[in-house]
């Protein structure tokens, strides 16, 4: 049950995303940014943890999980370091994303030919 939870979860968070991409001027990058945000608030405000004990992967793995770990992280370090966490927990948080990002798209690069779109 908690597998057809989360992906209806995950489902209903990328429609959303689908139906801004069909139906706004939004660019796909906005709405990117869009869902980091708004997992950093959903966090901020308490929502984001309960939301994560019931749906797991469908929630976290939509950007949001991203949001929500940087703002763990900030907070966290605040809690540590006081004011100054607010510049190191978002780096300390997002880390590890970041480098598995980056890793994979040089390894990808290296295995497949880009090719320029011609409108």
């Amino acid at each position: 049950m908690n597998i057809l939870f989360s992906f209806l979860i995950g489902g209903a968070i990328c429609a959303m995303c689908q139906m801004l991409i069909d139906l706004t001027a939004l660019t796909p990058a906005r709405i990117l940014v869009a869902l980091v945000c708004v997992g950093v608030l959903t966090y901020a405000v308490g929502i984001y943890e309960p939301l994560f004990s019931e749906a797991g992967c469908g929630v976290s793995l939509p950007l949001l999980g991203f949001g929500a770990s940087v703002a763990k992280g900030v907070r966290e370090a605040v809690d540590a370091s006081g004011i100054l966490g607010i510049l190191k927990g978002p780096f300390t948080a997002g880390s590890v994303g970041c480098t598995a990002a980056l890793v994979f798209a040089y390894v990808f690069s290296l295995i497949f030919k880009s090719k320029s779109k011609v409108a």
